[in-house]
């Protein structure tokens, strides 16, 4: 009699709507210029990538920064390692400006920063944020007081800083204690507990050793990064419990390819959806020749396939199966998404509103029609033995149907005047 009551009153209330949970971080600004990057709070998830060129190469770098942020990287991190790389900062900063390409880059810090900083003030400057590894700043007395040193030149300029924890390079200060706390336990966590104590540990210990420095604490972003993706959910689910500092998420040392795609989409997801999570990096390793955006698309596609984000127009289209043609569909759906995406850095300011755009590149009659009237616009290409005929649908009704050679031209071409028609500025 229970269970048929609560079947009622769930029949009642209806199917739940899933939607991630808000998030309850602090609120960090990553400024260029003009250009404020909001982080945490009530700013969307905000998707970081990385350069992997030599940074001494001021031009080489510039570009791929470009590149990267017209994927829709909204900070782009530079390898900061060297005298000779800490001085070519102003000038990539430079060259970025006069391309009109305002995104802020974030300076990449290990073991020799607090002197890079100090040498390089026209580095520290041109920067708008620091990534400070604890692990790397040195060893006993000079940890401190190196660490130290870096935070204060953040907090001279007002910069923000992600403190970022990688078990990689753990601080074996904290770790070697928080082992022998643990030989003396009654009951022994596993080795694996302890090295996320011992993340956590560095990462918040840290965050309230540069807050009494004079670091504005809403200028801090936390990150712990592991490679696994259990890991990862439990070290940042603890991570967001003990504090609400802006959360930096990504697996380090995510993979190449299919791999690294998958596991950094099952970690990040998990997370976002737990409201845990304020900047994103998918840290994927680029298959031969292929371009280093790669990253920020996968990245950009986890927030849009949670609705947390959209960025392009999505292309919905079908597996395809023994109904459809081999290639056909295949080929245009491809087309029509290349076309999309290479459009969007015109688009995001020609066009308001496009990223929202739903576009249907269908295979066969089972489902193309339906798919293509629940999109903005969409096309239902002809299977096997069905009549060498495509209808198009706009804004669900039925506009017109494509035959010939080019239909794949037609339809690019009629998605460009419905672009133009639904989202162009009125006068």
């Amino acid at each position: 009699m229970q269970d048929s009551q609560n079947l009622q009153q769930l029949a009642e209330q209806g199917i739940a709507i899933a939607s991630p949970l808000p998030r309850k971080s602090r609120q960090a600004k990553v400024v260029w210029r003009n250009n404020v990057v909001t982080v945490g709070g009530d700013a969307p998830v905000r998707v970081q990538s990385m350069t992997n060129t030599d940074t001494v190469d001021a031009v080489e770098t510039a570009i791929q920064v470009r590149q990267l942020a017209q994927a829709g990287s909204e900070m782009v991190r530079i390898t900061v390692n060297t005298p000779e790389a800490a001085a070519a900062v102003p000038y990539i900063r430079e060259q970025l400006d006069r391309m009109g390409e305002y995104v802020p880059l974030v300076g990449d810090f290990h073991y020799n920063g607090h002197r890079l900083l100090t040498d390089y003030p026209d580095c520290a400057q041109a920067l708008s944020k620091y990534r400070i590894n604890p692990g790397n700043v040195g060893k006993g007395d000079k940890k401190d007081k190196q660490f130290g040193q870096m935070i204060e030149i953040a907090a001279k300029y007002d910069k923000a800083v992600r403190i970022g924890v990688n078990w990689g390079s753990l601080d074996q200060e904290i770790m070697a204690e928080l082992m022998d706390q643990n030989s003396r336990r009654t009951k022994p966590w596993e080795t694996r507990q302890v090295m996320y104590e011992a993340l956590i540990t560095s990462a918040i210990t840290s965050a309230e050793l540069a807050k009494n420095i004079g670091l504005n604490p809403d200028n801090i972003i936390l990150s712990c990064k592991v490679s696994g993706v259990q890991d990862l959910i439990s070290v940042y689910r603890e991570l967001a419990r003990r504090c609400d500092y802006a959360l930096h998420l990504g697996l380090t040392e995510a993979g190449m390819a299919t791999k690294g795609t998958v596991a950094s989409t099952a970690a990040l997801s998990v997370l976002l959806q737990e409201g845990i999570g304020d900047t994103i990096r998918v840290s994927l390793t680029p298959l031969p020749g292929e371009a280093r955006t790669q990253e920020v698309v996968v990245a950009s596609e986890i927030l849009q396939a949670l609705g947390l984000r959209v960025f392009v127009p999505s292309v919905t289209a079908c597996p395809g199966c023994g109904r459809t043609t081999s290639t056909t569909f295949q080929e245009l759906a491809k087309k029509i998404d290349d076309f999309l995406r290479g459009e969007m850095p015109v688009w995001r300011t020609q066009f308001p509103g496009v990223e929202a755009m739903k576009v249907a590149v269908m295979g066969c009659i089972v489902n193309g029609p339906g798919e293509s009237k629940h999109a903005d616009i969409g096309i239902s290409l002809p299977g096997n033995g069905e009549a060498p005929a495509a209808p198009v649908f706009i804004d669900g009704e039925k506009a017109l149907t494509l035959r010939g050679e080019h239909i794949a031209e037609e339809f690019q071409t009629l998605v460009l005047e419905y672009v133009q028609r639904r989202y162009g500025q009125k006068a």
